[in-house]
């Protein structure tokens, strides 16, 4: 199953890393605690659905949010909640539509945005966001030339959700682009690069006031075979690439231009892997969807170096994991099955180890493709 642009490879291989993770924060009135939820949402390929979860702060249990699933168009392959937390945003794979929702914070449920689905002349597979939520960037093959790809570029409309094209858009990124990942300080952004007539990695710097995107010097980057999912650690300071038939590739990134240098001992075991990866919270520790198994990493946090963790790794209980993301405490890890659920485990903070939730996995649509986990403040 190599062939890049046949059905199987967008269906297993290429992988949204812009599976999001986001939380809501203010100071309370009178010292009063903030009151949060939390909400998974995961799209389902065949049924055309999204399986929309409530999250159990304790336990990290999942519990169908009312009037789940919530219909969306065809073939639903990406998906991401902006960092407003209001919206939630889908990629159909074939199709080319970006369907946009706004997200009830009291009771998760989604309504559908004045002008949704928003079309893009591409097959999107990742989101990502600048950290106020002003710009998303969607990484996408392009229908002409066959094996080409481009980052299709947004402004957000802080009221509605509604999305506009940003000047200059589609950048040109390499073939089959499968991930695209904004780092912290909202000025750079990469792209994991999936086909075999590229296997890198682009690096762009983001024009703060119109969102353009120029490419960094030196861009792209070599890869191994396989970039199928990219994501940047809370401090701005690594690049991590799941590289499907040649473990987990690190980068160092210069703060002052995006430059991406080559960790020391990287790639890292596995030598597969099967889907995404994400950085926790604390940027402690990676986990990559790896069949039917997370593998877990602890992270040096000077250097960027991978170590395997004790016990990894983690059975899911499902068939052929997909997806991977970390909740916003850094408390839990939810990883999507392509049969039809998602697994749930608790994270050890000392460790980084894996632990299944009762319960665990919970039941999903037809063909569990993304999932985007978000908190917000009641």
């Amino acid at each position: 199953m190599k062939t890049v642009f046949g059905k199987g490879v967008f269906l297993g291989l290429i992988f949204a890393v812009s599976i999001v993770a986001c939380s809501a924060g203010g100071d309370g009135d009178d010292n009063e605690p903030i009151v949060y939820k939390s909400y998974a949402y995961a799209v389902n390929f065949n049924s055309n659905d999204i399986s929309a979860f409530s999250i159990n702060a304790s336990t990290g249990a999942l519990t169908s949010v009312a009037g789940s699933p919530f219909a969306v168009g065809e073939q639903p392959q990406s998906a991401a909640v902006d960092p407003t937390h209001k919206f939630a945003y889908v990629g159909h794979l074939w199709s080319g539509a970006l369907s946009a929702f706004t997200i009830n914070a009291a009771t998760g449920a989604l309504t559908a945005v004045a002008g949704s689905p928003f079309m893009i002349d591409g097959h999107p597979t990742s989101f990502s966001f600048v950290p106020s939520g002003k710009f998303v960037y969607v990484s996408a093959g392009g229908n002409v030339p066959i094996g080409s790809g481009y980052v299709f570029g947004f402004s957000i409309d802080a009221a509605t959700g509604a999305l506009t094209p940003l000047a200059g858009s589609p950048f040109a990124a390499g073939n089959a682009p499968s991930s695209v990942a904004v780092d912290p300080s909202g000025r750079y952004l990469y792209v994991a690069n999936f086909d075999s007539a590229s296997s890198n990695v682009s690096a762009y710097t983001i024009n703060a006031t119109t969102g353009a995107l120029t490419p960094v010097a030196g861009s792209p980057y070599a890869a191994n075979d396989g970039p199928s999912s990219v994501a940047v650690d809370p401090s701005g300071k690594f690049v991590y690439v799941a590289q499907y038939w040649s473990g987990v590739a690190a980068y160092s990134i210069d703060a002052a231009t995006g430059a991406l240098t080559p960790v020391a001992g990287s790639p890292f075991a596995p030598d597969d892997a099967s889907g995404s990866l994400a950085v926790d919270p604390s940027g402690k520790f990676v986990y990559l969807a790896i069949f039917e198994y997370v593998a877990a990493f602890a992270v040096d946090t000077v250097t960027g170096a991978l170590t395997e963790i004790a016990g990894s790794p983690f059975a899911t209980g499902g068939d052929s994991s997909q997806y991977v993301a970390v909740d916003p405490t850094g408390k839990f890890v939810y990883v999507t099955n392509s049969g039809s659920s998602v697994s749930a485990f608790s994270i050890n903070s000392s460790t980084g180890a894996l632990t299944a939730i009762a319960g665990s996995p919970f039941m999903a649509g037809d063909f569990v493709e993304a999932i985007a986990v978000c908190r917000i403040a009641q």
